[in-house]
């Protein structure tokens, strides 16, 4: 694909993939080969997580449409050559990071996809695009899981600086932008319709009562996280 025509964008954002869409590929070896030297990829360029994550599902059964889909990860990388990730020197004094979920996105199963990405000062440090294991019955659900998540990846960078000499004083900074949950966060009283995410709410609330982590709302325009849960 080396005279191929490039793309401006890495993914269609009208339709999802599906597990049953097409015919099986012809050259299955050839379609986990790309996803994998791809998935590498997504070391140095974040703006591919979600897309790499999608085709990287069906690397056990993959067909037609995987298969472009992949290949039009290979004409937007083609397009954008010069992207990279970008570090910055800087004194580390507070972790931000932002969280967002697509409720109920995977066309088969119906399971959310939870993704995020912190910053340490101005730099972009770790970034996660995960399908959830479980099934959630509300998009609060889904976006509280995703919250728990952001904030077990807090807990270890705060860890890993503390150890390097450089312990952040100030709480760590989570943006969402589920007005819900938030409420979730100062409001002490279990209800039953939370009951099932009851590890996830107490973990989470715990690091809000020590003060290492802030739960904040962002509007939906200024909420980064969306690229690691959609195509955009």
């Amino acid at each position: 694909m080396a005279n191929c025509k490039i793309t401006p964008t890495p993914v269609d954002s009208k339709s999802k993939l599906s597990a049953s869409d097409g015919d099986p590929v012809s050259n299955p070896t050839l379609y986990r080969s790309l996803a994998g030297a791809l998935k590498y990829l997504t070391f140095t360029r974040s703006d591919i997580s979600y897309v790499v994550q999608q085709v990287c599902l069906f690397m056990h059964a993959s067909r037609e449409p995987h298969f472009t889909a992949l290949k039009r990860i290979i004409r937007y990388v083609k397009c954008t050559l010069d992207y990279g990730l970008h570090l910055y020197p800087s004194a580390p004094t507070k972790l931000i990071s932002y969280t967002n979920a697509d409720w109920t996105g995977c066309p088969d199963t119906r399971r959310s996809t939870s993704g995020y990405c912190v910053f340490l000062c101005d730099n972009l440090i770790s970034w996660s695009v995960k399908r959830q294991a479980t099934l959630s019955r509300s998009s609060i659900e889904a976006e509280y899981r995703g919250v728990a998540n952001v904030v077990a990846e807090i807990c270890w960078l705060r860890n890993l600086l503390l150890e390097i000499h450089c312990p952040l004083r100030k709480a760590s900074m989570v943006y969402c932008d589920n007005i819900f949950v938030i409420y979730l966060f100062h409001n002490p009283v279990q209800h039953q319709r939370t009951n099932h995410i009851e590890m996830d709410i107490h973990f989470a609330r715990e690091k809000v009562a020590i003060g290492h982590v802030k739960v904040l709302h962002v509007p939906s325009s200024y909420q980064y996280a969306d690229i690691f849960t959609k195509g955009l």
